[in-house]
């Protein structure tokens, strides 16, 4: 199996041990499928694929678990609807969006991995599955640039391990969570695992913005892809933090 150099190759050998796991149902044995929040959404035969250029450092290191990061889609697209680059998620035209994949991340110690080199950019075949759940074909292919080719030489096989991640979550009806009284980061993680048998508070990092507003989760994972508590940097918000959901407009 020859990738980009020895660190590299063991990275991937790391990764498709990881994908083995998750295929033999250790994951997806824990959590009921995804509810179709995106019920709206089709995804598009053919995508233009977007160049990408890197803007930091390569670092091939060894990788010792995941981030699945997934946006909280009506506060990204708070002040951002009428942005053509941005229409296929905030305009409403392909469906109304909750949460959404940032993107599939690989951590490593203090670090993480980012910008490996890679064999090939994705094909439109590739990256056009992947619309309903992370409805941006630019950021789509960044993530794959940046962060898939230090995991796996196929961006297919990146792709397609996001989406199983994301099929094995149930998400909470967030825009009733946004209601309750007293709302805090507790909350939003306690809300989430109570949908995720085999989930717990210490593997889901809340990202606040600057004004108490939800902008992400990020669900942290071993290199076996089961649920791993967060590093500090991670768990963002502690649970104590007031929080705030925005619906959308």
């Amino acid at each position: 199996m020859r990738a980009n150099g020895l660190g590299n190759r063991r990275v991937t050998v790391s990764f498709y041990r990881g994908i083995a796991a998750l295929l033999a149902g250790s994951l997806l044995a824990l959590a009921s499928p995804l509810a179709a929040q995106h019920y709206q959404c089709a995804a598009p035969r053919n995508v233009k694929v977007p160049s990408v250029r890197a803007d930091g450092p390569t670092r091939v290191m060894p990788v010792t678990g995941y981030t699945l990061a997934l946006s909280w889609s009506p506060e990204f697209c708070n002040h951002r609807q009428g942005e053509r680059r941005h229409a296929r998620q905030c305009s409403g035209q392909a469906g109304m969006f909750g949460l959404v994949v940032h993107g599939l991340w690989p951590a490593s110690g203090r670090s993480w991995p980012q910008w490996c080199p890679a064999q090939r950019s994705p094909l439109s075949r590739e990256i056009a599955p992947n619309m309903c759940i992370s409805p941006s074909a630019s950021l789509i292919a960044r993530q794959w640039a940046k962060h898939g080719a230090c995991m796996t030489r196929r961006p297919a096989t990146y792709f397609k391990v996001t989406r199983i991640l994301w099929q094995g979550l149930r998400i909470p009806d967030y825009d009733r969570v946004s209601r309750e009284d007293n709302l805090t980061a507790g909350t939003i993680r306690t809300r989430f695992v109570d949908a995720n048998r085999g989930w717990f508070a210490e593997a889901v990092g809340v990202k606040l913005n600057s004004r108490g507003w939800l902008e992400e989760l990020r669900l942290c994972y071993d290199k076996r892809f089961m649920p791993l508590a967060c590093d500090k940097a991670r768990f963002g918000a502690r649970d104590e933090a007031a929080a705030k959901i925005w619906r959308g407009l």
